[in-house]
C-alpha cells in the first residue's frame, strides 16, 4: 500500500492510553510520517496550543478529560486553535453532543468504534482541505471587503427586487451626502430627479436585470443638498449574503460634461472670429492693396489725386486697426468656464 508521504502535523488529545494508541497505529497505516504531539488533559493541550514554534494541521479532540470537558472544554480548544481544524472523538453515548458541537466551531467527529486507517485518513484530507478553503473564502471576502469600502469612487448594493439600498462605501456618502443610515432607508430612485424616476425603472427592471449581468449607462443623479450631477455608472451582479443583487460604481463625470461644453462654447467663439478674419478684414485689406497698386503703377496722379488717395489709405488702415482691436478683445474674453451647467 501507498503511504501518503505528507507531514501532517498532527495534535491528539486523549486521556486513554488505550484507545491513543489504536488511533495512532491508523495514523501510521496510511501516513508514511506523520509528526504526532498528544496530550492527556487539557492543561497539556493548552501549552501545545500557545507554543509559538508548532503549527498543527489538524486537531482530534477526545470530549471528555480530567480537567475539562463539554462546552467548556470544546469552547476553549475553538479559542485557542486559530482555525486550525478540530474533530471530536466520541462514543454512541455523545453522539448528539457532538452533532451540536459542530455549531461551537467543530469540523467534523468520529465515532471512536467506527474509526478504521481509511475513515481516520479521509477526515484527516477532508478537513484540513475544507479549512483551507474556508480560509481562502474569508480572504477573498476581506479582499472584495477593502475594495469596496477603500474604493475612491462612490460605490453600492442594491435589492434587484425592492431596489433598496444594502451597502454603500464611504465614497458614496462623502459624494452623496446621505448618512450610511439614511442611504439603508432609500432606494436607488430616491438619488435621482423625480422627473427621471420612469427612466431608472426601466433600466432597474427585473426581467431585464436577470438577463443582463453587467450595463454601462450615463444617469442624473440628486445629492442630499439637491445638486444635480451625472455619473457614468458600471454595474454588474454578484451573489451577496446567498442571494443575487446588483452592484453599482459611480465616476461622477459632471465637471468633466462641463469642461467639455466650455470648450465647444469656446470652439464656437473662435469659428465667429475666424469668419470675422476671412471676410471682415478682406475689405479694407483689399483696398490698401489696390490702393498700393495704384500708387506703383500710375506715374502721372494729380497731387489732389495723390492726397485723395492717402486719405482712403490712412481710412482703410484706420478700420482694419479697428477691426484687430476688436477681433483681440474678443479672444481675451474667451474663458473655459467649467461650472457651466450641462
Amino acid at each position: 500500500m501507498i503511504k501518503d508521504k505528507s507531514n501532517y502535523t498532527i495534535l491528539i488529545i486523549e486521556d486513554n492510553p488505550g484507545d491513543l494508541y489504536i488511533f495512532k497505529e491508523h495514523l501510521k497505516d496510511q501516513i508514511a510520517n506523520p509528526i504526532l504531539y498528544t496530550a492527556f488533559n487539557y492543561h497539556d493541550a493548552e501549552l501545545l496550543l500557545l507554543s509559538n514554534e508548532i503549527v498543527f494541521d489538524i486537531i482530534f479532540l477526545d470530549l471528555s478529560l480530567p480537567d475539562k470537558n463539554g462546552v467548556d472544554l470544546i469552547n476553549e480548544i475553538v479559542s485557542l486553535s486559530s482555525k486550525t481544524p478540530i474533530v471530536v472523538l466520541t462514543g454512541y453515548s455523545d453522539i448528539q453532543f457532538s452533532i451540536k458541537s459542530l455549531h461551537l466551531g467543530i469540523s467534523d467527529y468520529l465515532l471512536k468504534d467506527e474509526i478504521t486507517s481509511l475513515t481516520l485518513y479521509k477526515s484527516i484530507r477532508y478537513n484540513i482541505e475544507r479549512s483551507k478553503y474556508i480560509i481562502q473564502l474569508e480572504q477573498s471576502e476581506k479582499r472584495y471587503i477593502d475594495l469596496f469600502h477603500l474604493s475612491p469612487q462612490p460605490m453600492w448594493i442594491y435589492e434587484i427586487d425592492t431596489l433598496f439600498f444594502l451597502d454603500v462605501n464611504e465614497a458614496a456618502i462623502n459624494n452623496y451626502g446621505f448618512s450610511y443610515k439614511e442611504f439603508l432607508s432609500m432606494t436607488i430612485n430616491d438619488i435621482r430627479p423625480k422627473y427621471n424616476a420612469k427612466s431608472l425603472l426601466g433600466v432597474a427592471n427585473l426581467k431585464r436585470e436577470k438577463k443582463k449581468k453587467k450595463f454601462n449607462g450615463f444617469f442624473r443623479h440628486q445629492k442630499k443638498n439637491g445638486e444635480i450631477i451625472i455619473v457614468e455608472v458600471t454595474s454588474n451582479l454578484i451573489s451577496h449574503n446567498g442571494k443575487m443583487v446588483r452592484i453599482i460604481l459611480a465616476n461622477d463625470i459632471t465637471e468633466r460634461l462641463n469642461y467639455i461644453k466650455a470648450i465647444v462654447e469656446q470652439n464656437k467663439n473662435l469659428k465667429e472670429i475666424a469668419w470675422v478674419q476671412s471676410h471682415v478684414v478682406r475689405a479694407p485689406l483689399a483696398r490698401l492693396m489696390g490702393l498700393i497698386k495704384v500708387l506703383q503703377n500710375d506715374k502721372g496722379i494729380m497731387p489732389n489725386d495723390t492726397d485723395f488717395l492717402f486719405e482712403e489709405l490712412l481710412k482703410s488702415a484706420n478700420e482694419l486697426d479697428t477691426i484687430i482691436r476688436e477681433i483681440s478683445n474678443k479672444a481675451s474674453k474667451i474663458k473655459i468656464n467649467s461650472k457651466t451647467k450641462v
